[in-house]
């Protein structure tokens, strides 16, 4: 039997059906950061300053001259993956390896694995079989129940999503996936939004772990979050599905976001970087104002103003216009815990009744 026979190429189909010890991406870092199979372990066989070296000597010089020095460089870091990452596992380890295509990076991995003893797959087409699967993933099924939660900003929408999720509901939490509040002061500078394909992978693993037929909740976002697309046929979905508008008042609302933005309160740069941002679409008034009680640090009074005078007026100009007209509402007092949960068993005996027509 010839060395590559024993092998195993498996298509997305194959995979799915199957379970591995490990997924092992071994594509340069730099293409495993900007998306990958959830779950998969980047060991390169190239890292990126090499991958570029062999990309430049094919073009530049020969196919031969690349192939020589990507052999080296590929032996030398499998060699390194050996010692490091493979020495723990015993006879039966057995792990699924992809490159970009399926091709020669993949197969250098897995030909050193199986004559080491063990039995690794390559997934076949690689990555690019991987990304064609998401996106026929994203082809959202006619058979789920969206039921879409709409509100003003700091209504407390993500809380109860969360609630919902705790006692068992199913819930697709954008925001969460996007890393990202889903408004201006909406980001994470520590922790920064993953890529688009990689946005995309993320919920296409979570629709596949849903149950059509069972209510989803989600809550009713832009069409942007953050720099991040909403897949079209998921935001096709959402905007004609049934919404339930959570009404809270802008006291509490303003409580809670002071909370909820404790990070940015000590970055007062960053506050008055964003409030510039909004100087085109309002009076220099209300810019001055803002930047006032920002220097004062008196917050609870700026985030009502901001609430009252940029975000509800937003909403009430275009954002719930995304969407279909409430078919319910919901009135929060405030965002406290026992409103949240009130709030959320609500949504689940609605739910008991949408599921069982």
């Amino acid at each position: 039997m010839a060395m590559n026979e024993r092998i195993e190429r498996l298509t997305m189909a194959d995979v799915n059906e199957r379970a591995f010890d490990e997924i092992i991406d071994v594509r340069a870092p730099e293409e495993y950061a900007v998306d990958h199979v959830t779950g998969a372990i980047n060991l390169p066989v190239l890292d990126n300053d090499e991958r570029i070296r062999v990309g430049t000597l094919h073009a530049q010089v020969s196919a031969f001259e690349a192939k020589k020095v990507g052999a080296s460089l590929v032996s030398s870091n499998i060699a390194c993956h050996l010692k490091d990452h493979f020495a723990k596992y015993g006879k039966t380890y057995r792990p699924l390896v992809y490159c970009w295509r399926g091709g020669q990076r993949s197969r250098s991995l897995a030909t050193v694995l199986c004559e080491v003893g063990w039995r690794p797959a390559i997934l076949d087409g690689g990555y690019k079989a991987y990304r064609a699967h998401v996106m026929e993933g994203l082809g959202v099924s006619e058979k789920m129940h969206w039921r879409v939660l709409n509100g003003l900003t700091g209504s407390g929408k993500t809380l109860v999503l969360h609630a919902l999720a705790e006692r068992g509901a199913q819930v697709l939490d954008l925001e969460g996936l996007a890393n990202h509040k889903g408004s201006l002061f909406g980001g994470d500078l520590k922790n920064p939004q993953p890529s688009q394909k990689y946005f995309e992978t993320l919920i296409h693993e979570q629709l596949k772990a849903f149950t059509p037929e069972r209510t989803l909740f989600v809550e009713a976002e832009s069409p942007k979050i953050g720099h991040l697309n909403i897949p079209g046929p998921l935001w096709v979905a959402l905007r004609s599905a049934p919404v339930i508008e959570v009404n809270s008042p802008v006291e509490a609302r303003a409580q809670y976001l002071y909370g909820d933005y404790a990070s940015w309160l000590g970055d007062s740069q960053r506050i008055l970087a964003t409030i510039e941002r909004l100087r085109p679409f309002k009076s220099k008034a209300q810019i001055e104002r803002w930047i006032g009680l920002c220097h004062a640090e008196d917050w609870i009074p700026f985030i009502e103003t901001l609430l009252t005078e940029h975000y509800d007026k937003k909403y009430g100009a275009g954002g719930s216009g995304h969407y279909e007209a409430p078919s319910q509402t919901y009135e929060l007092e405030n965002q406290e815990p026992a409103s949240i949960v009130s709030c959320a068993e609500w949504l689940l005996v609605q739910a008991e009744a949408w599921d069982s027509r």
